[in-house]
């Protein structure tokens, strides 16, 4: 899932001082929103906000590490046959949408075909989904339905499709293509939250303003790219915190603090979006905000090496801390008219650009320390990883240099390098609006003067990078993604030719490398797979298209007030776990 590299604020919360019964969530991103369709987006902020308004069939146990699917709209965990190929499905009955007027007053329960109707959503070509590839090539007859929508410019949702069966209202089943033991993380995604058709065809064109799901929360009042507001969902069932919290002590805590509690605890959520994170790291100071995502600039006035300050402990401060299954890369638009193309000099000035990258001063001054240096695709923890990877692209300003004056980048009288045919050479960078991102500029301008490349920033708000990116409109790039479920093929798809407009920034198209993608596809977590993986790895490194960085490390603080946090590896938001009691601390 995309993330912005800056600061994550995940949750604040304070008392309403009108209402002194009603508790309230206030929580700060530091990036907007970008609609909460769930088939069309694909950045973190809004899946927190999708997590906590719709519900997938399959979710992530709160506490068990690593992650463990369990149950969520289903009633049981899928009944798996057929080798693998045969998922069947049992929802839980007495679930209602949230309350809309396209219902007419009634409450509206979920049922199979409501299933069936989400995932062909994903295919529907006018939607350009940027996860259709958690279903793309695998459930029987979806994607030939498809490929009749591209010719006639109307998907058919009416005639069954052979892979998807409503054996009743409250069972559907899928059938594969091929053995897929881990399509249970497809069905625990955020983005698979199920809708009802109704509601979708009402709202046609503005589905993102008007998010009808039946999680705990519902959209309240929402000022695009300002706040966002969540409310209880009145339809939601009584759901009881249990999770087992085996012998870690911190689980045991939290569960203490927990178990047997009615969900959600919480009444209202507010989210504001704040771009800058000095702002954020204040208010926590202050007490008005619950739980922070340690922005890394900040790091060294909340850390000591890896444990809190003495001055946070006393005031109870709570401390969390996980590396994210999660990798910084470096991207380079494959098609961009300056650096892209497959020709041997454009191919070194790519290369080259990557060596320049300085990857231990980025973690020294942008990452303040809290990340760790990753080479692979695949970050730790997650299937697929190899630590041992050797990278081609290290950092090695002297090969960057030399490999561009082999390739006839000469410099002109100010230093700077001209492109082979003499014409001007300026690399653009795209990056944010905050603060960090003016520190980052500054480290990539001094990278790309160690190789006398020009240097330029392109600064844009994040849903406007992202949608540059799907338009192949980004030049040059570092960007971040966080695993949407712990599996390899999650992070290798990124590169895969058929994603271009959607996670395929880099708008690589390689049939060689799609050829042995789509050879992982059918394989499970094996050393056979571990083989491709490496192939590809190597391929994007030797054609110069993607350098992967750093894994970050995420600290969060919390508020002696906060009951039931604890920073979770793959769920963009635990709001509905939490809890909130009256304000006991020592905030000056």
């Amino acid at each position: 899932m995309k993330v912005r590299r800056t600061w994550v604020l995940w949750l604040a919360l304070w008392m309403c001082p009108l209402q002194a019964q009603e508790k309230v969530l206030h929580v700060a991103f530091s990036a907007s929103e970008t609609g909460f369709d769930p088939v069309q987006t694909s950045d973190l902020n809004t899946a927190a906000v999708e997590q906590q308004l719709f519900e997938s069939l399959l979710t992530y146990d709160y506490l068990a590490r690593p992650a463990k699917l369990v149950p969520r709209l289903a009633a049981t965990m899928p009944s798996v046959s057929g080798q693998g190929r045969v998922w069947t499905f049992t929802l839980k009955k007495g679930v209602y949408f949230s309350p809309d007027p396209v219902f007419q007053g009634r409450k509206r329960e979920v049922t199979a075909t409501d299933v069936v109707y989400t995932l062909m959503r994903f295919m529907d070509p006018k939607n350009r989904s940027p996860y259709k590839f958690l279903l793309e090539g695998k459930i029987e007859g979806l994607d030939e339905r498809a490929d009749r929508a591209r010719v006639t410019g109307h998907f058919d949702y009416d005639t069954p499709v052979a892979g998807l069966t409503v054996l009743d209202p409250w069972h559907v089943r899928v059938h594969l293509k091929t053995t897929d033991y881990d399509f249970g993380h497809a069905m625990a995604q955020p983005v698979m939250g199920i809708v009802a058709r109704e509601v979708i065809e009402a709202y046609a064109g503005d589905t993102a303003s008007h998010p009808v799901g039946t999680g705990p929360y519902r959209l309240g009042r929402w000022l695009r790219s300002a706040r966002i507001e969540l409310i209880r969902n009145p339809n939601y069932r009584s759901e009881v915190w249990h999770f087992s919290p085996g012998n870690d002590p911190e689980n045991q805590r939290v569960a203490a603090q927990m178990e047997g509690k009615t969900l959600p605890r919480i009444d209202r959520i507010d989210i504001q979006i704040i771009e800058e994170a000095q702002s954020a790291w204040l208010s926590f100071g202050k007490g008005e905000l619950d739980i922070l995502g340690v922005p890394a600039q900040f790091s060294p006035l909340a850390l000591n090496g890896d444990r809190l300050r003495p001055e946070w402990v006393r005031r109870g401060i709570h401390l969390d801390r996980i590396v994210e299954p999660a990798i910084a890369y470096y991207f380079i638009n494959q098609q961009d008219p300056l650096l892209g193309g497959m020709t041997p000099a454009r191919i070194a000035l790519r290369r080259a650009i990557f060596l320049a990258m300085n990857d231990g001063e980025m973690m020294r001054v942008i990452d303040k320390g809290q990340a760790i240096r990753t080479t692979y695709p695949i970050p730790p923890g997650v299937a697929g990883a190899d630590a041992q990877y050797q990278s081609l692209l290290n950092y090695d300003p002297e090969l960057a240099n030399q490999l561009l004056d082999d390739y006839g980048y000469r410099r002109d009288r100010t230093g700077y390098r001209l492109q082979p045919d003499g014409k001007p050479l300026e690399v653009q960078y795209t990056t944010g609006l905050s603060s960090q991102d003016r520190e980052l500029d500054e480290v990539m301008k001094k990278s790309l003067d160690r190789i006398g490349l020009r240097f330029s920033s392109n600064k844009l708000k994040f849903p406007d990078i992202i949608r540059a990116e799907r338009q192949c409109q980004v030049q040059f790039r570092l960007s971040a993604w966080i695993a949407d479920y712990p599996d390899g093929d999650n992070f290798m798809q990124l590169w895969y030719g058929p994603h271009t407009h959607e996670n395929n920034a880099s708008c690589y198209q390689d049939p060689e490398w799609d050829r042995l993608y789509e050879q992982t596809l059918t394989l499970p977590d094996s050393p056979r797979r571990d083989a491709l993986y490496h192939r590809l790895a190597r391929r994007l490194e030797l054609y110069g298209v993607t350098k992967v960085s750093t894994s970050a490390l995420r600290n969060v603080l919390s508020q002696p007030w906060v009951l039931g946090y604890r920073a979770h590896p793959i769920l963009p938001s635990v709001w509905n776990y939490l809890d909130v009691e009256e304000r006991h601390d020592a905030t000056p």
